[in-house]
């Protein structure tokens, strides 16, 4: 626990003294945003808000803050990698556009993730979602091609087929605010 509670009125704890208390609130980061240097990244809850996550996301701009919050989207996407493929940053609490999925069984973050272009044969497919309960039906496009920039930066083209491109188009839809 964070805070000790004396078991009585007489009883102090050392969290008393204003100087420790002081110092345990910066080492827990209580009563400040974090520092980059402090910043501990973890798996977050999941948001079941049906009104949040129907909301579009906004622009990441690769900024230390949106970094974070890419650090803590693959945190908690490899926390419930035995049920789950892909997570988009509002899933998280955090309306940025930001998507991790895992490729090849490593998570891959996307920001600012377009939709290019789809071809194929577009199909109807069942899905579940962390945020939603029970499985429901999305259409799907076979092939997609995705325009993002990576976790340093740099911009990036690439096509995707099958598994991995449907996932990324239900985390498009998380990010434009589209529910299964």
């Amino acid at each position: 626990p964070l805070w000790v509670t004396p078991s009585g009125p007489s009883q102090k704890t050392t969290l008393d003294r204003p100087a420790v208390r002081l110092t345990a609130m910066r080492r827990y980061n209580i009563g400040r945003p974090a520092t980059s240097n402090e910043r501990n990244h973890m798996q977050r809850e999941i948001m079941t808000s049906i009104p949040f996550l129907s909301q579009p996301s906004a622009a990441a701009e690769n900024t230390e803050e949106d970094l974070a919050v890419a650090q803590d989207l693959k945190d908690t996407l490899d926390a419930h990698r035995n049920g789950c493929v892909g997570m988009a940053a509002n899933m998280i609490g955090r309306p940025v556009r930001v998507i991790a999925i895992l490729l090849e069984g490593e998570p891959v973050v996307m920001i600012n993730p377009q939709l290019l272009k789809t071809s194929g044969k577009k199909y109807t497919a069942e899905e579940g979602c962390l945020s939603l309960k029970g499985v429901r039906q999305a259409q799907r496009f076979e092939k997609i091609q995705l325009q993002y920039q990576d976790e340093q930066g740099r911009q990036k083209q690439r096509t995707f087929s099958g598994f991995p491109a449907q996932i990324i188009q239900h985390e498009l839809d998380h990010c434009e605010g589209i529910l299964i």
